[in-house]
């Protein structure tokens, strides 16, 4: 959704400060300290001088030109993030069917990724700020890890009572924080303003020139100032486009400059403070109110990614690539606020064996970077085919720009995996994992539909053989959800046989998902009637819609269909599937397993689509696939 309205611009760009930059506004903790701290650099005046102008370009070249001024200009209906990228890009090539496909597996893929860059990002953050206790007294060493577990339960304990009262405070905090590093920035800067001139490329380039193979390997610890880039774009739906990039320019980008350029004054005067120059910027007294306010930035920071974790999970169900799983409502007034109680908990198990398997936020640094930077490389592809086949530009202009972001992501992806046995394995293992799961999840649906449209009955005629010598019309009105709108439904063959009955109305309802994030109530449903009070209906959702049958339908009254909640029973056909010990349709034995196991653990169906507790019959069978 766009937002328009003037007024409203300044409360959208203290809202985008507190959640879109919370995770790239928490980089000053470890970025400067990561790229020395690989002992690859050697620590001279001309060094640091290049290592700030590398800080500074990337921030510039990435952020600000990639996502800030090119890839917030591929809105889906005013949406954001890779899904919506997904389907700009997927819906441009749809008369090339074989291309899409490849751009589906690759997009889904680089979703998957995010998942692995979730578990990462909160770990390392959290840890970060709570180290900054080791630079107050060595004495609290041993207290950090526990500490930071404490302060992660925590957040995760909380998600259940969703973000509507905690939520107004992250922007006025983080704009605390962004004045605090900036001003933290600037008082080391007067005393070594010179640091300034590394603003200027050569600085940048004459450290490369110097040191090619450095600079290669060091750009694995530069990508972590730009954590959290890619959520620029993916809250661009909450706030829109303009106040993401007014809060760039005017806030985040300045204070990250300016704290980044601190940090290497400061380094230059004292070489012992590059061991964590960001909380050696601030004196002796300001030091526990610091590392108080970090850890509140990197809270902040994480529960962003956490949102994001709960709205991808559920986008992604709806495109199919996942079973159904329970989805709770935390407000009644904002329908986006959503938790969900299963991949809450598995990522916080997952980070806190993060914690615990790499113990420092050094060591969490080598495993960061691979899935992002992957994700940042995906995102530059799709941006192609949405340019010149969605925009329609001509293919000069399409390949201009993204010819020129792939390089510089293709660089730090392969820089990247330098540390993939030192822990990059990590992220990419969860992603391979996750894929794996939503590719069998997709498949096996193909399957299922293929099996049941094969083994079917034409609806329309078996209705016309019904209706000739019709059972007993009982009152009342049968929904009956089915996933072929073609096909007689499984319920509707069981009821008919074990009940001898039929109602006096029928629907057969086909939930239709489509890849646009938003399809309005006006094109919600399409009714076709097939006579004897029976019609065929199709639902039409968003991967964004919250998906509400009994509402739904409620429209279609004007229709003749009578959809009250006293007179209507909803029919689910319940089906088990049984894998087979054969490779069938490109379904190992062990896949059709992990698809059954699967489909077994699935949310209910009625609890999914809103349905009324007490109007649901279920009626199942066995199925082989």
């Amino acid at each position: 959704m766009q937002h328009n309205n003037k007024s409203a611009l300044p409360a959208l760009t203290l809202g985008a400060i507190g959640v879109v930059y919370g995770d790239i506004g928490t980089s000053v903790l470890y970025s400067l300290k990561e790229v020395f701290g690989s002992g690859h650099v050697p620590f001279t005046h001309d060094n640091v001088y290049g290592v700030l102008s590398i800080l500074f370009w990337t921030l510039t070249l990435i952020v600000s030109l990639k996502y800030v001024v090119l890839v917030l200009r591929a809105d889906n209906n005013g949406e954001g993030g890779l899904i919506a990228m997904l389907a700009l890009a997927s819906q441009a090539v749809k008369d090339k069917p074989k291309l899409r496909s490849v751009l589906m597996l690759v997009g889904i893929f680089g979703t998957c990724l995010f998942y692995g860059d979730g578990v990462i990002t909160p770990a390392i953050s959290v840890l970060s700020a709570v180290e900054g206790l080791e630079v107050v007294s060595p004495g609290f060493k041993s207290w950090v890890i526990p500490l930071t577990l404490v302060v992660l339960l925590l957040l995760f304990w909380v998600q259940k009572r969703g973000t509507a009262g905690i939520g107004k405070f992250f922007g006025p905090i983080m704009v605390v924080w962004f004045i605090c590093i900036a001003a933290l920035g600037v008082w080391n800067i007067v005393d070594h303003p010179q640091v300034l001139w590394a603003l200027s490329p050569h600085h940048a380039l004459g450290f490369i020139g110097r040191h090619p193979g450095i600079s290669f390997i060091i750009l694995g610890a530069v990508v972590l100032c730009v954590t959290g880039a890619e959520a620029l774009y993916a809250d661009m739906g909450h706030f829109g486009r303009k106040p993401i990039r007014l809060a760039w320019f005017s806030v985040a980008m300045p204070s990250l400059v300016l704290n980044y350029f601190g940090q290497g004054a400061l380094v230059l005067e004292n070489a012992e403070a590059v061991k964590n120059p960001f909380f050696m910027l601030a004196p002796g007294w300001a030091l526990l109110p610091l590392v108080l306010l970090a850890t509140m930035a990197t809270v902040i920071a994480s529960q962003a990614l956490i949102t994001g974790a709960f709205s991808v999970t559920k986008q992604v169900i709806q495109l199919g690539y996942l079973p159904r799983i329970q989805i709770l409502h935390t407000s009644v007034r904002d329908t986006g606020q959503i938790y969900i109680p299963f991949v809450n908990w598995s990522l916080f198990l997952t980070i806190v064996l993060a914690v615990i398997l790499f113990k420092s936020s050094s060591n969490m640094a080598a495993a960061y970077g691979i899935a992002v930077t992957l994700d940042m490389t995906i995102t530059t592809v799709l941006t192609f085919f949405v340019l010149r086949y969605g925009w329609k530009y001509a293919l000069w202009m399409a390949l201009a720009p993204t010819v020129f972001f792939f390089c510089i992501d293709i660089t730090f992806f392969a820089s990247n995996l330098l540390k993939l046995f030192d822990g990059g394995w990590f992220p990419l293992a969860i992603g391979l994992c996750l894929f794996v799961v939503m590719m069998t999840w997709k498949r096996g649906r193909e399957l299922v539909y293929q099996k049941l449209h094969a083994d079917g009955i034409d609806l329309q005629s078996f209705l016309q053989m019904v209706l000739q010598a019709p059972p007993t019309r009982v009152p009342g009105t049968a929904v009956f959800m089915t996933s072929d709108a073609h096909v007689v439904p499984t319920a509707l063959l069981h009821n008919l046989k074990h009940n001898k009955v039929l109602h006096e109305q029928n629907m057969f309802v086909n939930i239709v998902y489509h890849e646009v994030p938003w399809i309005g109530l006006e094109k919600r449903a399409v009714i076709e009637p097939l006579g004897g009070d029976c019609w065929r209906v199709q639902l039409n959702y968003g991967f964004k819609n919250d998906v509400d049958v009994p509402n739904a339908l409620h429209q279609l009254r004007g229709h003749g269909c009578d959809t009250g909640q006293m007179v209507t029973s909803y029919f689910l056909s319940r089906d088990v599937f049984v894998p087979t010990d054969k490779t069938s349709a490109g379904m190992a034995p062990w896949r059709q397993k992990l698809f059954a196991q699967m489909h077994h653990n699935a949310a209910g169906a009625a609890e999914f689509l809103l349905l009324p507790s007490n109007s649901v019959v279920e009626l199942g069978s066995k199925l082989e696939i």
